[in-house]
Formats: C-alpha cells, structure tokens, sequence
C-alpha cells in the first residue's frame, strides 16, 4: 500500500473482522488436522493388526485344503466348488470421518453347515469352505480400512497445506496490512491535530 493512500477506520475495521475470521478458520482446520492424524493411527493399528490376521488365517486355510487334498481328491475339490451357485455377497456403502467420506463394505458369508455337510457328506470339505470364508472376511476388512487410511492420510495433507496457507501467508499479510493502516490513521490524525492547533492560532 502507498504512503499516499489514506485508509479509513471503517476499512480498518472491516480488516479485523477478516483476520478474526481467518484466525478462527486456522483454529477450526488445526483442530481438524489433529483430529484425523489420531484417526490415522488407530486405523494404521488396525491396518497392521488385519494384516497379521491375514497372514495367520491364509496360512490355516493352507493347513486345511492341504490336508482336505489328501482325503478328497482335486477332481472332487473342484466339482464341489463349480457346483456352489450362491457366490458370497458383499456391498460398498459411505460413512463419514470428520467430513472425509469412507468406504464402508459390509459382507455376509452365511453357511449353513447342515445343508453343506449333508450335501457333500464331508466335514473336511466344510472346515476348509469355512478356513477360506475367513481369510476372505480379513482381506475386506483390509480393504476397507486401508482405502480409508489413505483417503484420511489425503485429506489430512490437504488440511495441512490450508493451515499453513492460513498461518504463514495470509494472516501474517493482513496483520501487516492493519499495523499500516493503523500507523497510517494515527498519522492522519496527528496531521489534523496539527493544522487545528494552526488554525486556532490563527
């Protein structure tokens, strides 16, 4: 702003209006900030506890089918598996994280282990349909949790970039901008005072 520009108080004031509410818009995003990064890391803990799961129920589900392959042959291992019509379900809904917009996967795998034991006649068969199930159930889980860590992981920069925009540009600019105003006005004033004091002398 030039030396010779004479703001006016009203223009003074409707800056402090604007620095308070970039001061609260910085408040409301720090708190934002910090909210998903806690959120962060409990999904993280959860990301890595699904991870673990995973790799101890696939490994189970191995055990299993391999010991199933030894009482079934593979010919029978795949009928059985060509004859199930009724494939498992799962849907993709939304849920919201502090205005970040998730994935939420919910999915059904009941079995009913009459019909199937009936059917086949084969418990084996059944325990390692179940040992699958449950690997299948971990990876979406895994699957939800870890599109949501890194949707979050997303938003959380974005918030990032907004707070520092606000802390470290723009605010500093407009409180620059008001100390000149302000130091503007009270010379405008002296100024003033001055000529009256003239022109009373006079």
């Amino acid at each position: 702003m030039s030396d010779t520009i004479k703001p006016t108080r009203s223009e003074l004031m409707e800056l402090k209006k604007k620095i308070q509410l970039a001061i609260s818009g910085w408040s409301l995003l720090k708190k934002k900030r910090d909210g998903l990064i806690h959120d962060f890391f409990k999904i993280l803990k959860t990301v890595k506890n699904i991870r673990q799961e995973i790799v101890t129920e696939y490994v189970l589900a191995l055990d299993i089918i391999n010991k199933t392959r030894t009482i079934e042959n593979d010919l029978r291992l795949k009928s059985i598996a060509l004859a199930i019509k009724n494939a498992p379900a799962a849907t993709v809904g939304k849920k919201n994280i502090m205005g970040v917009v998730v994935p939420e996967i919910k999915s059904n795998f009941q079995v009913s282990e009459d019909i199937f034991v009936g059917f086949y006649n084969s418990s084996t068969i059944f325990e390692c349909q179940q040992a699958y199930s449950r690997v299948l159930k971990k990876v979406i889980s895994a699957a939800e949790v870890e599109t949501t860590m890194r949707k979050i992981l997303v938003e959380i920069e974005k918030t990032k970039r907004r707070v520092n925009a606000l802390e470290f540009d723009l605010i500093p600019r407009m409180q620059k901008m008001k100390s000149f105003i302000q130091l503007r006005l009270e010379e405008v004033e002296r100024e003033n005072t001055f000529r009256m004091k003239r022109i009373k002398k006079k």
